[in-house]
């Protein structure tokens, strides 16, 4: 099965980044104009992109913009104003370490690069649209190892996800639905099931408008429902993404995922992460030390003009959750698939920035 109108959620054009707006989706289809670092930075903290690799893909054009805007032939002024875009865009959301990697990436390599400023601006847009190009292969060798550890039988899969960790979440094709994609195109799957995923709705709004769009079958269910859906043997396997992975396979992903997979260890389910290299932070060891991003408690009380919640309560708005290893059946990459506790000895030498 070929598919039929991807998306791509960050677009290099001209001089300017185009974003596809994400907080109007499904409703409306509108891009957004990035001429400048600190719209860039706005775009990220306000989730108009979102999804772990999109903002790392982003951080790297917004730290092209960011240098584009310092006015100096001097070498050294110049790194030292890029040091300043750097923190700009580091401060926007402290969970997805891709972020932290596309901009340590592109700091590298302006500092390893020699020439004049105006040389240096050039190589940091390639740099940026390297990271770009590179991203949506990652991704399809990520569908392609994922669907080759998927189980065996039933032939045709119903597979559950959380969040969305499709193309709008990356360059343009997808982590956990980028496994969904390969196993669609393999003739292998049934049916995607996509939690809703409170209190944004990321999964309701994002992973089903993009399923709809390739005509791959989705059902969106509640994030309750999920245990229902798994006593009564409709889920095969569970694919989620992740924002960042510990170094013994702990797993930051949306807010529910932890949820998710406790549901599908008691019921004897395979529950896979995918993600790229670029996602396992192999400096620290283990989940405790994630940083977990608090959003805006209106996420919760509120869904548009409407208030849901009676007034004087209070409200924890974590983003994401921290699932342990030892739920994990298997951590897919781009360079295959591993145990947690592979993920050291295979990867470590590999990850490089």
């Amino acid at each position: 099965m070929s598919l039929q109108n991807q998306v791509f959620p960050v677009i290099w054009q001209a001089d300017r980044v185009l974003l596809i707006d994400q907080t109007r989706l499904p409703n409306e289809y509108a891009l957004v104009d990035i001429h400048r670092c600190d719209d860039m930075a706005e775009a990220i903290k306000t989730m108009i992109v979102r999804g772990a690799p999109a903002i790392g893909v982003a951080a790297a054009y917004g730290m092209y913009l960011g240098a584009r805007e310092i006015e100096t032939s001097d070498r050294d002024r110049f790194l030292t104003h890029l040091e300043d875009v750097a923190k700009t865009l580091r401060a926007t959301r402290p969970t997805a370490v891709n972020l932290f990697w596309a901009i340590e990436r592109m700091l590298k390599t302006a500092r390893q690069t020699l020439g004049s400023v105006d040389y240096l601006k050039e190589v940091l847009l390639e740099t940026a649209k390297t990271i770009n190009a590179d991203d949506i292969e990652t991704c399809k060798a990520i569908g392609d190892y994922g669907l080759s550890v998927l189980p065996s039988t039933p032939g045709k899969l119903r597979l559950l996800t959380h969040c969305n960790a499709g193309a709008l979440a990356t360059a343009g094709y997808g982590t956990a639905l980028g496994v969904v994609r390969s196993t669609w195109q393999a003739d292998r799957l049934e049916r995607v099931y996509a939690d809703e995923t409170r209190p944004r709705l990321q999964g309701a709004k994002l992973t089903a408008w993009e399923c709809v769009q390739e005509g791959i079958p989705v059902t969106v269910i509640t994030d309750n429902m999920a245990a229902h859906c798994m006593q009564r043997g409709m889920i095969d396997a569970v694919v989620v993404g992740a924002d960042r992975i510990a170094a013994n396979g702990d797993t930051a992903n949306k807010i529910g995922t932890y949820s998710v997979a406790l549901i599908a260890k008691a019921h004897k389910i395979p529950f896979f992460v995918a993600a790229p290299l670029s996602t396992i932070d192999f400096k620290i060891s283990d989940g405790s030390q994630i940083p977990i991003e608090e959003r805006d408690p209106a996420e919760i009380y509120q869904v548009g003009e409407t208030i849901l919640c009676p007034p004087g309560v209070d409200y924890y708005n974590p983003a994401f959750d921290v699932t342990p290893a030892e739920l994990v059946t298997a951590i897919v990459t781009e360079h295959g698939a591993f145990a947690p506790s592979q993920l050291h000895l295979e990867l470590y030498s590999k990850q490089v920035v």
